[in-house]
């Protein structure tokens, strides 16, 4: 059973390792591989964001941030980020932090979630966000530095969130 609820204060160093680990290979995230914990709690906890956590047998799993993508007359558009520990790869994590993230974006009266950034290499990320609703609507060639590819595409990813 997963739980996904808002992160607190308590969260803070499970969240700062769950994103060095996720951050640090240098292939799914712009982030500096070598980002602070100051930084990097600083990004996922700004003021403008709604904080995540996702616990599985009271231990925190995967973290996700929901947040206007764009100030003022974009903030009607929804942005998340999502990042999963290592050892609950590939048992459903992601993907019920998505079901979550849209569900929460839409109770919080956003129009629509939009990706700007999705490493192309991201398979996994990309076949999910597909599975739930999401277009690719742009690529950025050689958007991204893969650690190990090198330059490699970006897309863009979007979905609304009106009902039909």
């Amino acid at each position: 059973m997963l739980d996904i609820r808002l992160a607190t204060e308590a969260d803070r160093d499970v969240i700062w390792n769950i994103f060095r680990v996720v951050a640090a290979p240098g292939d799914t995230y712009a982030f500096d591989p070598h980002m602070s914990r100051e930084a990097a709690l600083a990004y996922w906890f700004r003021p403008d964001t709604r904080t995540y956590a996702a616990e599985q047998d009271r231990e925190v799993v995967g973290t996700y941030i929901l947040r206007p993508n764009q100030p003022a007359l974009g903030s009607h558009i929804a942005n998340a980020a999502f990042m999963v520990a290592p050892r609950a790869r590939g048992l459903g994590v992601g993907r019920k932090m998505g079901e979550h993230c849209l569900s929460e974006a839409r109770r919080l009266g956003f129009r629509a979630m939009q990706f700007n950034f999705v490493v192309s290499t991201n398979e996994a990320a990309i076949r999910l966000w597909k599975q739930l609703g999401f277009e690719i609507v742009g690529t950025l060639p050689g958007a991204f530095r893969h650690s190990e590819k090198g330059y490699v595409d970006v897309h863009i990813m979007f979905r609304s969130l009106i009902e039909d």
